[in-house]
């Protein structure tokens, strides 16, 4: 079980260039070990808890006054290509976190990062692996890991945005490549890859990745930059980030005169969102969730479901998402979309609920793979049909409505509870710092 963090903010780390025996990853599998996994001249880059869409730096852009630009910042870091493509894409103005992250990241100091999710951290890392790499190279020279498929899909869509040539553009220089090595995905044509033109820039799963190693497909010694994108460490006494900086420094993967950088810590909630609550029977849940919806009449939602735990899989019951589908699909209007997304969905059928998601207009039931890494603008209205297990849990799912660039219109964040949860709600206000306005039906 992922321990219950300290504090709500997101955070990375990065190490600077060194010889190390091993790369840092200490718990990637259980067939996987530190001592399998050898590497020369690594950095290491750690980002957490948080949704790391680099769409979401423009949300984060809110100052009106002069401010340094992006290309300002890193004007003789970052080949001046990628900085074009930068702005054609949007990302002119730094975020806060990109501001002050972005010149300690590209001197090569170790840092952990403290921010909230949506504050641009995918294109600071994303500027300073750019910064680093050699495309006259013929390795891989930075390894993103990252939780989940949908995550990497997303990282993976950002980073190739900037890789690209920008508009107009002459060069004739090597581009840079960038491979998406994640769960469902034809291992065998990406060892082929690997083998015959290395992409500068891998974004992997644990699992993946893994069976890569195992094979001796993958090779680390060129390897500069790390990056460990929101994957969670067992600790169950020490907060997340001191845990795993102790590892990397009892395993000499860094060193101890670590920089940490606070952005926004008194303000982790997007203000566009507003917040009620339900308090309901446990038997009336999806009664009340039907009177929400007709009410509400979202232009587009996602209706949170907890995971299904084993005991209850064991005792061969459905899982809640199925039962509210099986409702839904009872009690709504014909011509309703309605689409799943959980741990059992297959990769194909992932791939298909988030495209019609997208394109908004439906209802997504979906587990908190959800949460993190999945952009869907279109977006409206959130149900959290049952409790976030944590507060930072409640963040990221709130994260996933008020996305939709350069407007300012309120979206809704509503949570089922049953009585005695109402504490627990209360907690995750105070920790959060926002209010949740109690609803009631006549």
């Amino acid at each position: 079980m992922a321990p219950v963090l300290h504090s709500p903010f997101p955070y990375f780390t990065w190490a600077p260039v060194q010889r190390t025996p091993h790369l840092p990853f200490a718990w990637p599998s259980q067939n996987t070990s530190p001592s399998s996994w050898n590497g020369s001249k690594s950095s290491l880059l750690r980002l957490s808890q948080a949704t790391q869409t680099a769409e979401t730096s423009k949300e984060g852009a809110v100052s009106s006054k002069a401010r340094v630009t992006i290309k300002e910042l890193c004007s003789g870091r970052v080949p001046l290509h990628i900085l074009q493509r930068a702005e054609e894409i949007g990302y002119v103005i730094p975020t806060d976190i990109q501001e002050q992250a972005l010149p300690t990241l590209l001197s090569g100091r170790d840092c952990i990062l403290h921010a909230q999710t949506g504050s641009g951290k995918t294109l600071a890392y994303l500027l300073g692996i750019f910064a680093t790499i050699d495309l006259h190279g013929s390795s891989v020279q930075a390894l993103i890991v990252v939780p989940t498929r949908e995550l990497g899909i997303q990282v993976t869509k950002v980073a190739r945005m900037l890789a690209a040539k920008p508009l107009g553009c002459s060069l004739e220089e090597k581009s840079c490549t960038v491979m998406a090595l994640l769960d469902g995905g034809t291992l065998r044509r990406h060892r082929s890859w690997l083998k015959a033109e290395p992409p500068e820039i891998v974004v992997a799963t644990i699992g993946s990745l893994s069976q890569m190693l195992e094979k001796r497909t993958f090779k680390l010694e060129a390897l500069q930059i790390l990056v460990v994108d929101e994957t969670i460490f067992a600790s169950a006494s020490i907060p997340q980030h001191n845990h795993f900086l102790s590892e990397c420094i009892q395993q000499k993967w860094t060193k101890r005169d670590v920089v940490h950088i606070h952005v926004h810590p008194v303000e982790p909630m997007p203000f566009r969102l507003c917040h009620r609550f339900v308090s309901c029977r446990k038997d009336a849940k999806l009664d009340v969730l039907l009177r929400l919806l007709k009410i509400d009449q979202p232009t587009s939602c996602i209706i949170f479901v907890a995971e299904q735990s084993e005991k209850s899989k064991k005792a061969g019951k459905p899982p809640t998402s199925t039962s509210i589908i099986e409702f839904l699909r009872t009690a709504c209007t014909e011509g309703t979309e309605i689409h799943v997304l959980d741990e059992e969905t297959n990769f194909n059928a992932r791939a298909a609920s988030l495209s019609d998601a997208r394109q908004g207009g439906c209802l997504l039931v979906a587990t908190d793979i959800a949460s993190r890494g999945v952009d869907l603008p279109e977006t409206t209205h959130i149900y959290n049909f049952d409790l976030p297990r944590t507060a930072i849990d409640y963040l990221h799912r709130a994260g996933r409505t008020g996305r939709r660039p350069f407007s300012d219109e309120k979206s809704i964040v509503t949570t089922l509870t049953v009585p005695e949860e109402r504490f627990v709600l209360q907690r995750y206000e105070n920790e959060l710092m926002f209010k949740c306005e109690e609803i009631t039906f006549d």
